[in-house]
């Protein structure tokens, strides 16, 4: 796995425990040579997560709409920074660049990301990956609205699988490691 897609928040959130589990994202990806693809922004946990893995000497690829760059909000010491037309280019080539996928705490902008993800794998578009980084039990009303859509027959038990819940970012990166398909030059 070379690189994880992570999806969160433009701002802070309430708790700080929220940017504490972003840095300690951003070290997990580091320790494990994984690179981090990510919105591109410098603000809230989007700029916490890229801070940390660039000071920790890895490596972070944004990938901003022209309109958030225009608003002064894109990152401007990233590794790598692609500036792309809209929304769906972005979350195109995001897909495209990473091995996997996290969504960490984060608004209906991280929860549209997320659940494009979801669906593409429930679709067979990817077979890549997907965990929630569950910070201070974030996600837990998520999980359970998800088992509710499985109780009513909204939703197939295997497809609720495909996204994993960890409260530890070693952890749940160990699982998306175990999780990923071989990289296709990995075949050869």
């Amino acid at each position: 796995m070379k690189a994880i897609a992570v999806y969160c928040g433009a701002s802070l959130g309430a708790d700080p425990l929220y940017a504490d589990a972003a840095r300690g994202l951003a070290r997990v990806l580091v320790e494990r040579n994984i690179g981090l693809v990510y919105g591109g922004g410098k603000v809230g946990l989007m700029g916490v997560i890229a801070d940390e893995v660039l000071r920790l000497g890895g490596e972070a690829t944004g990938v901003i709409p022209r309109a958030l760059l225009e608003r002064e909000v894109g990152h401007t010491g990233l590794t790598r920074q692609f500036v792309v037309k809209d929304m769906h280019e972005r979350k195109a080539m995001m897909s495209d660049l990473a091995d996997g996928f996290i969504a960490m705490p984060g608004g209906m902008g991280t929860l549209e990301e997320l659940f494009e993800m979801v669906t593409w794998a429930q679709l067979g578009i990817h077979a890549k990956p997907i965990g929630l980084l569950n910070a201070n039990g974030f996600w837990n009303g998520l999980a359970a609205f998800v088992g509710h859509m499985v109780e009513q027959g909204f939703v197939r038990p295997a497809h609720a699988g495909l996204m994993m819940l960890d409260a530890d970012p070693d952890a749940l990166v160990a699982r998306l490691q175990a999780a990923a398909p071989p990289r296709a030059e990995a075949l050869v």
